[in-house]
């Protein structure tokens, strides 16, 4: 990942956990969830902007795979990067690890639409962000036909 960004940090909880001891699914959702928001941020997709905008972002595909459990007191990092953009949607990943051990205990792969709020239909991300986003994904804005 070779653009990557911490986008969250946090312990498993014994709350966090299933009978069978280690960290439920519902958890490795809502954690890649607070990663998401914290990387849209870094794009220009901040809550204040998409409020006064009247836009938002809904997930479209979401795709987890389970590598290693996480266990009560392993402390998480996750890290996101941008996969692809196009005029109204964009992939990314998130890997979330064991701090200490540095071993991967998920992966999630997201698709976002960018969509006006009131209508529920999509619209165009702004070029702001477009830049910004293929910018991190070594691609030159200059040359994309997305």
């Amino acid at each position: 990942m070779a653009n990557r960004q911490l986008t969250y940090k946090g312990l498993v909880y014994p709350w966090h956990c299933d009978h069978m001891g280690h960290m439920n699914v519902m958890w490795y959702v809502g954690k890649f969830d607070e990663a998401t928001w914290a990387f849209f941020a870094t794009i220009g997709l901040t809550p204040a902007f998409l409020r006064d905008s009247g836009t938002g972002m809904a997930a479209v595909d979401q795709r987890l795979t389970y590598q290693r459990e996480a266990l009560p007191g392993d402390m998480l990092e996750i890290y996101s990067q941008p996969i692809e953009i196009t005029n109204k949607t964009l992939r990314f990943s998130h890997q979330m690890l064991n701090a200490d051990t540095g071993q991967i205990s998920a992966i999630c792969e997201l698709v976002g639409v960018h969509l006006d709020t009131n209508s529920r239909k999509s619209v165009h991300l702004p070029d702001d962000v477009r830049e910004k986003t293929l910018a991190m994904i070594n691609i030159d804005p200059g040359t994309s036909d997305q």
